[in-house]
Protein backbone atom coordinates (compact mmCIF):
# COMPACT_ATOMS: atom_id res chain seq x y z
CA UNK A 1 0.00 0.00 0.00
CA UNK A 2 1.67 3.47 -1.03
CA UNK A 3 0.31 6.78 0.68
CA UNK A 4 1.32 9.60 -2.04
CA UNK A 5 -0.53 12.73 -2.89
CA UNK A 6 -3.30 12.80 -4.90
CA UNK A 7 -3.39 13.63 -8.58
CA UNK A 8 -5.99 14.70 -11.09
CA UNK A 9 -6.14 11.45 -12.27
CA UNK A 10 -7.15 10.07 -8.86
CA UNK A 11 -10.01 12.63 -8.57
CA UNK A 12 -13.07 10.58 -9.77
CA UNK A 13 -11.90 7.33 -7.79
CA UNK A 14 -11.83 9.84 -4.55
CA UNK A 15 -15.43 11.13 -5.42
CA UNK A 16 -16.63 8.09 -5.61
CA UNK A 17 -14.83 6.67 -2.39
CA UNK A 18 -16.24 9.54 -0.51
CA UNK A 19 -19.96 9.21 -1.93
CA UNK A 20 -20.10 5.25 -1.06
CA UNK A 21 -19.45 6.48 2.58
CA UNK A 22 -21.77 9.75 2.20
CA UNK A 23 -24.57 7.91 0.93
CA UNK A 24 -24.54 5.92 4.36
CA UNK A 25 -24.72 8.85 6.29
CA UNK A 26 -20.90 8.41 7.44
CA UNK A 27 -19.24 11.60 6.33
CA UNK A 28 -19.96 14.39 3.91
CA UNK A 29 -19.67 13.74 0.31
CA UNK A 30 -17.56 16.84 -1.63
CA UNK A 31 -18.54 18.16 -5.17
CA UNK A 32 -15.99 17.29 -7.97
CA UNK A 33 -15.81 21.03 -8.40
CA UNK A 34 -14.82 20.90 -4.89
CA UNK A 35 -12.27 18.20 -5.34
CA UNK A 36 -10.74 19.76 -8.36
CA UNK A 37 -10.74 23.31 -6.09
CA UNK A 38 -8.73 21.06 -3.25
CA UNK A 39 -6.75 18.51 -4.85
CA UNK A 40 -3.72 20.00 -2.87
CA UNK A 41 -5.07 18.82 0.47
CA UNK A 42 -5.69 15.45 -0.95
CA UNK A 43 -3.67 12.18 0.16
CA UNK A 44 -4.54 8.64 -1.05
CA UNK A 45 -3.88 5.40 -0.53
CA UNK A 46 -3.03 3.10 -3.45
CA UNK A 47 -3.41 -0.85 -3.88
CA UNK A 48 -0.40 -1.46 -6.22
CA UNK A 49 -0.83 -5.08 -6.18
CA UNK A 50 -4.60 -3.97 -7.71
CA UNK A 51 -2.96 -1.51 -10.79
CA UNK A 52 -2.98 1.39 -8.16
CA UNK A 53 -6.46 1.64 -7.40
CA UNK A 54 -7.57 4.55 -5.08
CA UNK A 55 -8.58 2.12 -1.72
CA UNK A 56 -8.30 5.06 1.12
CA UNK A 57 -8.47 9.15 0.91
CA UNK A 58 -7.71 11.44 3.62
CA UNK A 59 -7.31 15.59 3.60
CA UNK A 60 -5.62 18.03 5.84
CA UNK A 61 -7.05 21.10 5.05
CA UNK A 62 -5.24 24.27 6.04
CA UNK A 63 -8.01 26.23 8.36
CA UNK A 64 -6.14 29.62 10.19
CA UNK A 65 -2.58 30.75 10.96
CA UNK A 66 -2.02 27.63 13.13
CA UNK A 67 -4.86 25.40 12.36
CA UNK A 68 -5.55 23.01 10.03
CA UNK A 69 -8.85 20.49 9.88
CA UNK A 70 -8.58 16.28 8.82
CA UNK A 71 -11.85 16.07 6.73
CA UNK A 72 -12.83 12.98 4.40
CA UNK A 73 -11.11 10.47 6.09
CA UNK A 74 -12.39 7.07 4.01
CA UNK A 75 -11.06 3.84 3.14
CA UNK A 76 -12.37 0.77 0.96
CA UNK A 77 -14.04 -1.94 3.07
CA UNK A 78 -12.17 -3.97 1.25
CA UNK A 79 -8.84 -2.69 3.28
CA UNK A 80 -10.31 -1.69 6.15
CA UNK A 81 -8.75 -2.54 9.64
CA UNK A 82 -4.97 -3.33 7.85
CA UNK A 83 -3.88 0.16 9.04
CA UNK A 84 -4.70 2.18 6.04
CA UNK A 85 -6.39 5.08 7.89
CA UNK A 86 -4.21 5.28 10.23
CA UNK A 87 -1.54 5.89 7.71
CA UNK A 88 -3.42 8.07 5.66
CA UNK A 89 -3.88 10.75 9.20
CA UNK A 90 -0.14 10.14 10.48
CA UNK A 91 1.03 11.45 6.28
CA UNK A 92 -1.44 14.63 6.69
CA UNK A 93 -0.34 15.12 10.04
CA UNK A 94 3.20 15.24 9.27
CA UNK A 95 2.39 17.25 6.20
CA UNK A 96 0.99 19.50 8.70
CA UNK A 97 4.36 19.74 11.11
CA UNK A 98 6.11 20.62 7.30
CA UNK A 99 3.73 24.24 7.40
CA UNK A 100 3.95 24.25 11.00
CA UNK A 101 0.78 23.71 11.97
CA UNK A 102 0.61 22.56 15.47
CA UNK A 103 -3.25 22.16 16.03
CA UNK A 104 -5.11 20.07 13.66
CA UNK A 105 -8.79 18.60 14.82
CA UNK A 106 -11.31 16.36 13.14
CA UNK A 107 -14.97 16.00 13.41
CA UNK A 108 -15.75 12.44 13.02
CA UNK A 109 -18.31 9.95 13.89
CA UNK A 110 -15.29 7.56 14.78
CA UNK A 111 -13.65 9.31 17.34
CA UNK A 112 -11.94 5.93 19.17
CA UNK A 113 -9.94 6.07 16.04
CA UNK A 114 -8.81 8.95 16.00
CA UNK A 115 -8.60 9.08 19.71
CA UNK A 116 -5.90 5.88 19.05
CA UNK A 117 -3.92 8.55 17.12
CA UNK A 118 -3.34 11.19 19.97
CA UNK A 119 -6.79 13.03 19.58
CA UNK A 120 -8.43 14.29 21.91
CA UNK A 121 -12.14 16.05 22.71
CA UNK A 122 -12.56 19.41 22.80
CA UNK A 123 -15.42 21.75 22.60
CA UNK A 124 -16.90 22.77 19.37
CA UNK A 125 -17.39 25.68 20.65
CA UNK A 126 -13.92 26.26 20.24
CA UNK A 127 -13.89 26.05 16.77
CA UNK A 128 -15.85 28.88 15.65
CA UNK A 129 -14.13 29.90 12.10
CA UNK A 130 -14.73 26.03 11.13
CA UNK A 131 -18.11 26.16 12.24
CA UNK A 132 -19.10 29.13 10.12
CA UNK A 133 -17.27 28.80 7.16
CA UNK A 134 -18.21 24.63 6.40
CA UNK A 135 -20.67 23.45 8.77
CA UNK A 136 -23.24 26.38 8.02
CA UNK A 137 -23.30 25.10 4.46
CA UNK A 138 -24.05 21.39 6.23
CA UNK A 139 -27.55 19.71 6.11
CA UNK A 140 -27.23 18.20 9.43
CA UNK A 141 -26.45 22.13 10.86
CA UNK A 142 -26.93 23.01 13.60
CA UNK A 143 -27.87 19.33 14.86
CA UNK A 144 -24.65 17.75 14.17
CA UNK A 145 -23.87 15.06 16.42
CA UNK A 146 -19.88 14.45 15.12
CA UNK A 147 -17.79 14.60 17.90
CA UNK A 148 -14.53 16.88 17.81
CA UNK A 149 -11.24 16.12 18.34
CA UNK A 150 -7.83 17.76 17.86
CA UNK A 151 -4.22 16.99 18.15
CA UNK A 152 -1.70 19.00 19.22
CA UNK A 153 1.99 18.60 18.14
CA UNK A 154 4.40 17.70 21.04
Amino acid sequence: MLIRNATMADIKSIYALLHHFADQGLLLGRSLSSLYDQLRDFKVAVDEAANGAVVGVCALHICWENLAEIRSLAVSETVQRQGVGSRLVRACLAEAGEFAISRVFTLTYQPEFFKKLGFAPIDKNELPHKVWSDCIQCPKFPDCNEEALVWNQA
